[in-house]
């Protein structure tokens, strides 16, 4: 699958926002510390990555209510759905001057019921000529995601016989509807998200 681009601006994919809040303290701070080691920005996008994989929980899997979605409140308190722990990743990428941006998915169970849309992101590292899509949701049993490049190990490959489907947009700031429906959620039991995006129309 190409991804596409949202906007024909790359600045937009090093911009912070209030979710991707990159220049906040703490994640200039986290940032520095992941920097440290890593030879390049290859080793330190793949530092970043697992940061935010391996230590911020995926808060259904640590049963935590906290509904968390800006990116500095994310890595203060180590827990956020999906969708918080991408803008977490995109915003330590992009404090770097790491082009990131936001991507989407629709996925359901096993029978094709209760889609869901997951959130990821894309980056576009020096020397690559395209985006490249990894997944920071956090592994658990059946979910191995690794920083690859090259050949994509997220989280869940959709099934299309199952109604699942790959959003091809890279959003430069969260899609509307899923900051909407984080910021509005006092927990996450209450946290209703829309399962499908608009069709993407590409730049022209």
């Amino acid at each position: 699958m190409e991804l596409i681009a949202e906007t024909t601006d790359p600045n937009r994919y090093l911009d912070a926002d209030e979710a991707i809040d990159h220049r906040h303290p703490l994640v200039r701070r986290t940032a520095a510390r992941l920097r440290v080691g890593a030879p390049g920005p290859y080793a330190y996008a793949e530092r970043a990555f697992v940061h935010v994989r391996d230590t911020v929980t995926h808060s259904a899997d640590a049963g935590d209510q906290r509904v968390t979605w800006r990116a500095s409140d994310v890595l203060e308190h180590r827990t956020g759905m999906c969708y918080a722990k991408a803008h977490a990743l995109t915003a330590l990428l992009r404090a770097e001057g790491i082009p990131a941006g936001l991507c989407y998915q629709r996925l359901t169970e096993d029978d094709g019921s209760d889609p869901v849309l997951h959130g990821l992101i894309a980056l576009w590292l020096p020397g690559r000529t395209r985006w490249s899509r990894v997944d920071p949701r956090g592994n658990k049993a059946g979910v191995d995601a690794r920083f690859e490049l090259d050949r994509e190990r997220l989280a869940w490959p959709v099934r299309p016989e199952l109604g699942e489907r790959d959003y091809p947009t890279v959003y430069a700031a969260p899609a509307v509807p899923v900051l909407a429906a984080l910021r509005a959620a006092a927990s996450r039991a209450e946290l209703v998200l829309p399962a499908r995006l608009p069709d993407p129309v590409p730049p022209s």
